[in-house]
């Protein structure tokens, strides 16, 4: 593929083996429900038919090669495998419609296709690569836990050149922490607004399949588990592979931006029980998407208009919870963000702040990071404040010193006996809201200091002391844009 000029990089090639795994997975796949059928004395009726199926076009060595292949996939019209002239392969995908009002593979495949196209302009290149993936056998269970982990290594490499424009991806060991902290049950559903590649999705299905040891149980695993939403073509089509990898036949995913939806239009047949997700921080939305939330409640940060978005997603009545990755900003932030807070602590019970020190998303970013815990039991009262200590002898994580999920299990072990110790500690959620004498709010500050660290001595070199000031300034300019924004809504 390196030898191919349409493609420039990791992010132009990823893509592409993706679509083309995705196409001879869902033939072994096909081949597998024949079997079943055939054995069950029942026709079945594929999902993608004759001639563009991967065994009607890709499985043969010689098979259809150079311009024609590149025809076949991109024209609406071209000369098929089979000698016929009709739609290309792409345009048949696109259109493609389930045979009855469930949604299913074929809704599916169609969605993401609608946001695929050819990179490569060398036929015969593509012929090779064609040829690698067929060897691949889907349908054994050995060769799908290598490609498994292949397809894994795939993503980080990705996720490394995705870094550089502003895409954060969620560590392994958190994603997992967060989803053995949350516990999600076989009969709930499970939601990432802003899902990416499907860290937590993935996690949380292998999580419940474990509970899904009946025909039944399995049943509701597949149709009304897992749930997520992703805006941007390349992370999305690796979200469906990744879930389709790992078992899941239709995954449930929105491919477009998941704050679009009006905030006041979300009912109760919208929520869920489980909210895990690592929503983007720090970008700006389009002004018709601001206009989906209350007016003193409209802000630039995305992770703050994601939070709304969750908060008001997650089901009510004691039964729903969520876990979201947050910047520091989020939690020291005024103005709005003060306001939004307020709203959390007063509507929500948010029960734990786990804060996480620098590195844990290198190489993407060194902004401190939080994750905060909150259900729909009560209001809040205590916050329980927990810090993950720094890595042992090392003044932080790195992308090839990374943390560890060995390094959260004092945490994990502390989650159900709760504790103050050197690292954790509580305070009264309600007196963290300070509000005028007009009963406005003024701040809510969750940014909190560990009072039990003890006096550390603190040597640092220069380097270190000029980027602390720099964090600072960054900080202070955060809280004067804030400001600016409140006062331009009151003029």
């Amino acid at each position: 593929m390196r030898k191919d000029k349409g493609l420039s990089g990791d992010l132009d090639r990823l893509p592409m083996l993706t679509w083309i795994m995705f196409l001879k997975f869902l033939d072994d796949m096909e081949h597998i429900e024949e079997e079943r059928a055939e054995i069950a004395g029942k026709v079945y009726r594929g999902v993608i038919e004759t001639p563009y199926r991967w065994r009607d076009w890709a499985a043969e060595e010689g098979g259809i090669t150079g311009p024609d292949l590149i025809n076949f996939l991109t024209l609406e019209v071209a000369k098929r495998p089979d000698g016929t002239e009709g739609q290309g392969l792409f345009a048949y995908l696109r259109n493609l419609r389930e045979y009855n009002s469930t949604r299913g593979r074929r809704d599916v495949i169609a969605t993401v296709f609608r946001g695929l196209s050819n990179r490569m302009e060398s036929g015969y290149l593509l012929r090779d690569v064609i040829n690698l993936i067929d060897d691949i056998h889907f349908d054994s269970s050995d060769e799908i836990h290598t490609l498994g982990r292949l397809y894994e290594t795939l993503l980080r490499e990705m996720r490394d050149a995705a870094g550089d424009s502003g895409e954060f991806y969620t560590p392994r060991p958190i994603v997992r922490f967060m989803v053995e902290v949350m516990d999600p049950q076989l009969g709930e559903a499970v939601l990432d607004p802003a899902c990416g590649t499907g860290g937590f999705l993935t996690e949380a299905y292998a999580h419940m399949a474990k509970q899904a040891d009946t025909v039944e149980k399995r049943e509701v695993l597949q149709s009304s588990s897992i749930y997520g939403g992703e805006a941007k073509p390349l992370p999305f089509l690796l979200v469906q592979m990744n879930l389709l990898l790992h078992g899941l036949e239709a995954p449930e995913i929105t491919p477009d931006n998941s704050l679009k939806v009006r905030l006041s239009e979300i009912g109760e047949s919208d929520r869920v029980e489980v909210i895990l997700s690592n929503p983007p921080f720090g970008g700006e939305e389009e002004s018709g998407i601001l206009n989906n939330f209350p007016e003193d409640r409209r802000t630039a940060e995305t992770a703050l208009l994601f939070l709304q978005l969750i908060m008001r997603r997650v089901k009510r009545g004691g039964k729903g919870r969520a876990a979201i990755v947050v910047p520091h900003g989020v939690l020291f932030g005024g103005g709005i963000a003060a306001r939004i807070k307020a709203d959390l602590l007063k509507e929500f019970n948010l029960h734990t702040v786990l804060r996480l020190p620098e590195g844990v998303f290198a190489p993407y970013t060194d902004i401190p990071t939080n994750i905060i815990f909150f259900d729909t039991t009560k209001a809040t009262g205590d916050i329980w404040f927990y810090e993950q200590p720094k890595p042992a002898g090392r003044k932080k994580y790195s992308k090839t010193a990374p943390l560890t999920f060995d390094e959260l299990k004092p945490c994990l072990n502390w989650w159900n006996a709760r504790q103050e110790n050197e690292q954790a500690w509580k305070v009264y959620g309600p007196d963290l809201i300070e509000t005028d004498d007009k009963g406005r709010i003024i701040s809510c500050n969750i940014d909190l200091k560990n009072p039990n660290a003890g006096d550390l001595v603190n040597h640092r070199t220069p380097l270190e002391i000029v980027e602390s000031i720099q964090a600072k300034e960054q900080r202070v300019l955060a809280i004067i844009g804030e400001i600016k924004r409140t006062l331009s809504e009151m003029a």
